[in-house]
């Protein structure tokens, strides 16, 4: 059964150029390369909730092995460190797909 990684993340304050560069040339051609497909990615403007995070984003493998390997893998190691030096407040967590929207 195929399983989705759901990550959520605040860009850092006056970071916002340097995390859409390193984005887009690395972090999803890096996630692609490690196995899991990109299937949606929101950036929140403006939320009246104060725990609301900035960028949500999703992530899927075809099954719960494939992702566990993926995740304690060096290149995803190298991978988020390098996203944690643009973004704070990042957690993460796995679910299985239901389809539609999920959190």
């Amino acid at each position: 059964m195929s399983v989705k990684l759901l990550m959520n993340w605040d860009i850092k304050p006056g970071r916002d150029q340097e995390y859409f560069e390193f984005v887009v040339r690395e972090w999803v051609p890096g996630v692609q390369k490690l196995g899991l497909q990109p299937t949606g990615a929101w950036y929140t403007v403006y939320s009246r909730a104060k725990d609301a995070p900035q960028i949500m984003t999703e992530a899927i493998t075809r099954d719960y092995d494939s992702m566990r390997n993926i995740l304690e893998s060096d290149d995803w190691t190298m991978l988020n460190d390098k996203l944690q030096e643009f973004v704070h407040n990042y957690t993460q967590k796995i679910i299985h797909v239901t389809g539609g929207f999920q959190i």
